[in-house]
């Protein structure tokens, strides 16, 4: 079970029963449902009071979305794994389903991710492991393999595929070099740093609820 406060608010969330309250004051909460559909939250998660996440969202097991996100599940789905973070300003969206394209391109973020300030992320398949750097944008059908590091304000374009063990940089993105062991490590000590910084945000905020 977990706390979030929105304003002078409380919201509390478990891992069943995904949303107690979605209005607050006569004002909709910042997780809101789309035709009925309920973004599915993990446990020990912590969602800022100020981002906005719509819809068809299934968030895993102590992942942290912070302050001005916007996430919307609306015309497909957002799938975020255990122990990702969604950095200040990130923007994540989705493509809609057509005759050309009958499944669109959902949005899929994998395990131990970090996803920078202000990144961009429409319709790609991001695997475990992977970094995010600030301001990158990341494209319909993008497939980022596991163990990647991208460059901050990079552009991957369409379609791409990006190799496992890599660092890629520029607009339009190209591989770098590959990774050292270091670099390797330091993708896991990422994601693990946000775990704690979000535990720490989930004790204030549980700590000002008690008093």
């Amino acid at each position: 079970m977990f706390f979030i406060l929105k304003g002078e608010f409380l919201l509390l969330f478990s891992h069943d029963i995904t949303i107690h309250q979605a209005l607050l004051g006569g004002k909709m909460s910042s997780i809101r449902s789309y035709k009925g559909i309920h973004p599915q939250i993990g446990e020990r998660v912590y969602i800022d009071s100020t981002s906005v996440i719509v819809g068809d969202i299934r968030i895993g097991d102590d992942s942290s979305i912070w302050p001005l996100v916007a996430a919307r599940g609306d015309v497909n789905h957002i799938h975020i794994g255990a122990r990702t973070n969604i950095q200040d300003g990130s923007v994540l969206h989705v493509t809609h389903k057509n005759a050309e394209n009958p499944h669109g391109y959902p949005l899929l973020i994998g395990n131990d991710v970090t996803i920078g300030h202000k990144v961009m992320l429409h319709g790609c398949d991001i695997h475990d492991r992977v970094l995010v750097g600030m301001g990158a944008i990341v494209l319909d059908a993008v497939v980022v393999e596991s163990d990647v590091m991208i460059g901050a304000g990079s552009l991957v374009p369409p379609g791409k595929r990006l190799e496992s063990g890599y660092l890629y940089v520029g607009s339009p993105v190209k591989q770098a070099r590959p990774l050292s062991e270091k670099e390797r490590a330091f993708l896991l000590k990422s994601a693990d740093n946000y775990v704690q910084n979000k535990n720490d945000y989930l004790t204030e905020v549980k700590d000002l609820h008690e008093r």
